[in-house]
């Protein structure tokens, strides 16, 4: 089992820049694979980011791409997205997730593969 709480959320203005932090207790942090989700209203819950055991491999939604960070630091049990030049259509609940996989280098980024989840954190870019 592993526990996820997210932070850094808040209201900023478009172009601005934010850093959301996951940080994780309960088993070995660094045997999961992690990902950032996000949820704007009435819609479905999209893929952001996700990022492998070892933090090499990473993997971007094309919306995001260029634009957000994905990093985790194992020994701190704490995934990181740093978000810049934002925009009013990054407006969501953005959710961080672990998924339990056995490869050091894999990613992985479909909804379904994540068995754990935080309760979200809002990001809201005004106009």
């Amino acid at each position: 089992q592993v526990q996820l709480v997210e932070s850094g959320g808040g209201l900023v203005q478009a172009g601005g820049s934010l850093r959301l932090s996951c940080a994780a207790s309960g088993r070995t942090f660094s045997s999961y694979a992690m990902g950032w989700f996000r949820q704007a209203p009435g819609k479905e819950r999209e893929f952001v980011a996700a990022i492998a055991r070892s933090g090499w491999n990473t993997y971007y939604a094309d919306s995001v791409k260029g634009r957000f960070t994905i990093s985790r630091d194992n020994a701190k049990k704490t995934s990181y997205l740093q978000m810049n030049s934002l925009k009013p259509q990054d407006t969501a609940v953005y959710y961080c997730a672990a998924a339990p996989v056995p490869e050091y280098d894999r990613v992985v980024s479909t909804w379904a593969d994540f068995g754990f989840w935080g309760q979200g954190t809002q990001v809201t870019v005004s106009s």
